[in-house]
């Protein structure tokens, strides 16, 4: 049986691992806001149950058990938010925090039975995709919106739920998932960019631009 302790490491190895980064103590730590020294030994503890592999220079990897936990808690996690964002009417800059805690009590039969009760929704409320029944995710073919080329119409496909600040000012300039957006401008010297959004231009910095994926 695993602890929520466990389960939200194994969570982290697969997010940093999806995500290109490399999963070692020191990414660990950072994710999880904790001590260097608490993570080798948790990671030591995960390795003697077969839930990771501990490879010298390679960093940590997920074994099969290891990755259907965090699949598993992944997709109690997005259900959840789906339910809080649409029946609760919590803001998609809410759900996140609401959801890592409901996350680790709720029983397989009830997730199952909630994402029958939601229609069986694909993605959640950032536009991320929701693993069935079967642990299997959705292939999604967003595009970074730094990546896309400017006067053209693109959608708000996803926009990673990192960062409460820039979902409460994307809200904030009426942007949320599914708007319609003209990407106007790319400016060379410090990576921002200009949209178009109901008719207004903003100006979004390059950190922001890195969370917001599109379609089109």
């Amino acid at each position: 049986m695993t602890t929520r302790s466990k389960e939200d490491y194994l969570k982290n190895i697969y997010h940093i691992s999806e995500g290109g980064g490399k999963v070692n103590t020191g990414s660990l730590a950072t994710a999880l806001s904790i001590s260097p020294a608490s993570v080798s030994e948790m990671v030591n503890k995960l390795s003697k149950e077969g839930l990771i592999h501990n490879k010298p220079y390679h960093g940590f990897e997920l074994t099969g058990n290891g990755r259907k936990i965090s699949l598993n808690l992944i997709r109690k996690h997005r259900l959840l938010e789906v339910f809080l964002h649409e029946h609760l009417q919590y803001e998609w800059d809410e759900v996140h925090e609401e959801a890592e805690v409901l996350e680790h009590v709720c029983s397989d039969m009830f997730i199952n039975k909630l994402e029958e009760y939601l229609g069986y929704p694909k993605f959640d409320p950032h536009g991320d995709p929701i693993p069935d029944k079967e642990l299997s995710l959705a292939p999604t073919h967003f595009k970074l919106l730094l990546n896309t080329e400017p006067g053209r119409e693109y959608t708000i496909a996803k926009v990673k739920d990192s960062s409460i600040e820039i979902l409460q000012y994307l809200t904030k300039i009426g942007i949320k998932l599914n708007s319609k957006i003209t990407l106007s401008e790319k400016i060379e010297f410090d990576g921002s960019v200009v949209i178009i959004a109901e008719g207004k231009k903003n100006l979004l910095s390059k950190v922001m631009a890195e969370q917001i994926f599109v379609a089109g």
